[in-house]
């Protein structure tokens, strides 16, 4: 399985049989993008909660690719309003089983809306994934603060890798994402939703030198990482 890294929040992920899985698709207006939206493909789109920096090309590549999009309800309803032809609908603490494996929402502590037509829409609660895949296990943490509960995610799941949020202002930083690492027990853990813009600015090898020999790992966009 490949993930590869985007900027922001943007990951894709390749799986053994070739499912291409594309999580909060914000390329257009990212600056840390490697690549543009026109060139994403996508068969499933997970999205972890309504931001427009999380949302992002969402609508295009699904109808380009007729990928579908997996998120909460909320979520669903605005991209079939929009034209998305295949949407699977889920909600916290729920589970489900699809062609590629098996995707949890978890609870993350942020907020989730999109602002259209000078309105903004409420899109559901917002949440992390939790990806079981080719015989692994990933988590990204979408936007949070860390909470004491992420250790129910460590206790319950052996994860192989988490993608936390270090930026501050919007979620946690590096030292309360370093407690998220020791909460979650991940094996690999590689920092996400930094440097995008000036309010979210951080030295991503201060994080890593928060953690244990070997379990942080810094993503440039456009590297990728097999599991």
């Amino acid at each position: 399985m490949e993930v590869t890294y985007h900027g922001h929040s943007a990951v894709s992920i390749v799986t053994a049989t070739g499912t291409r899985i594309v999580i909060d698709p914000f390329f257009s207006g990212n600056p840390k993008a490697d690549i543009s939206a026109d060139d994403v493909g996508a068969d499933y789109i997970l999205l972890t909660h309504g931001h427009s920096d999380h949302i992002g090309d969402m609508v295009a590549i699904a109808r380009r690719e007729s990928a579908t999009v997996i998120g909460m309800v909320e979520i669903c309803h605005y991209a079939e309003s929009w034209g998305v032809q295949k949407t699977h609908g889920m909600n916290l603490g729920g589970s489900f089983d699809f062609p590629f494996g098996r995707v949890k929402l978890v609870p993350a502590l942020h907020s989730s809306g999109l602002e259209v037509g000078g309105k903004m829409l409420y899109m559901g609660e917002p949440a992390g994934l939790i990806l079981e895949i080719d015989g692994k296990t990933i988590y990204h943490a979408g936007d949070t603060a860390y909470f004491r509960d992420m250790e129910l995610l460590g206790e319950a799941f052996a994860i192989d890798l988490a993608l936390l949020p270090i930026g501050d202002n919007f979620t946690m930083g590096p030292a309360e994402a370093a407690m998220a690492a020791t909460s979650v027990q991940a094996k690999k853990v590689v920092p996400i939703h930094y440097n995008t813009f000036p309010v979210i600015q951080q030295d991503p090898h201060q994080f890593l030198d928060l953690l244990p020999p070997g379990v942080g790992q810094i993503m440039l966009p456009g590297e990728t990482l097999i599991l």
